[in-house]
């Protein structure tokens, strides 16, 4: 059965380095969940914490609201698949996805039928003879996941495990893991440094860094309205200008006057602007009235990426900003003057002190 998972003031000290710093998260029971951040944010040693492979400094680790934090790895009834896999090698497909069943001293007619029956899931019936060295990175890697769903864990912890596939195999395990959970409707906790698999797969995700949780939410919450400085920069390219703010719903940045959305309390405060390049429209003409803010810049560099055009324009010579546009638009050059336009909903303002 499906369970939820709580981490209440969860913290994990190696001496003086502090891995997991006071973590709180509740995730629901069948939500693909993911933990996403850079090397070194306490991601992995979070899921770690919640397999029973580290035991936690303090806090506390609930999981279907009964505390496990004494109970070992092998009684919490949560799978694991590791970026290494982990498979046997002198053993053949079907028997590593058995090898949990056989430690359960099943009956050998029910693991068989459990082994099938999960081959099935992950597309590889009939590969239950095959060596572990016969077989592709894609197909590992469904081995890992069936060998991990075959015990029927109530929770599924995943710790980078597309990290070594090429980008095109990456992407075609991205969906048949999210294909897999959708028809198993387990609870997926996901570890990633990729934002872009976070995205895709996600329900919801928990943005760390240094050990903290920065922001918690879906990917459209995340991508569209981060909360700090560093979610806005980690979680898709942004242009992150620092200014201060006004009366009127004004920011001044190097001297440039703009238009923004800001709370009362933000007045006569330095703030970060957060604009993503794709909200900024780049045109030969200046649209004032159009647009809440629009204005000139020189175009300093391109990078031409086939269905789009990232460019770094010089606002000034006092600050840059990127934009991307659709190359179907047309393309402008190399210190061509063009103005940089966009609305003040486009622009999340967030506190320096973040």
């Amino acid at each position: 059965m499906t369970r939820d998972l709580e981490l209440i003031n969860l913290t994990k000290k190696y001496g003086s380095i502090i891995a997991v710093d006071n973590i709180n998260l509740y995730i629901k029971p069948g939500e693909f969940f993911s933990l996403l951040g850079p090397s070194g944010c306490g991601k992995s040693t979070t899921l770690r914490l919640v397999c029973g492979f580290e035991e936690p400094t303090k806090g506390l680790i609930k999981i279907g609201g009964n505390i496990v934090n004494d109970i070992p790895p092998y009684k919490r009834n949560v799978g694991m698949v590791f970026q290494s896999l982990a498979l046997f090698p002198h053993l053949t497909v079907g028997e590593n996805v058995a090898f949990g069943l056989k430690l359960k001293k099943l009956p050998k007619d029910i693991i068989q039928e459990k082994v099938i029956r999960m081959l099935e899931l992950v597309e590889l019936h009939g590969f239950e003879n095959r060596k572990i060295n016969e077989l592709s990175g894609g197909q590992k890697q469904r081995v890992a996941l069936a060998r991990a769903l075959v015990t029927e864990p109530s929770i599924l912890c995943l710790d980078e495990p597309l990290g070594a596939l090429d980008l095109k195999l990456r992407l075609q395990m991205q969906t048949e893991i999210k294909r897999i959970h959708d028809k198993t409707k387990n609870t997926f906790i996901y570890v990633t440094h990729d934002q872009g698999e976070a995205m895709a797969m996600s329900d919801r995700i928990a943005v760390m860094n240094k050990g903290h949780i920065e922001q918690v939410g879906t990917p459209r919450e995340v991508y569209e309205h981060p909360q700090t400085k560093f979610v806005a920069q980690f979680v898709g390219e942004s242009n992150l200008l620092m200014g201060k703010c006004l009366d009127g719903n004004k920011i001044i940045v190097n001297g440039f006057e703009l238009k923004g959305l800001y709370p009362k309390d933000f007045f006569n405060r330095e703030v970060y602007i957060s604009i993503k390049p794709e909200k900024i429209l780049v045109t030969k003409h200046h649209y004032v009235r159009k647009f809440d803010n629009s204005i000139e810049g020189k175009i300093e560099e391109y990078i031409y990426r086939g269905d789009d055009t990232i460019y770094k324009i010089s606002i000034g010579g006092h600050f840059e900003i990127l934009a991307r546009a659709q190359t179907i638009g047309g393309q402008f050059n190399k210190g061509e003057n063009v103005f940089v336009n966009w609305n003040i909903e486009d622009a999340i303002i967030l506190p320096k002190e973040d």
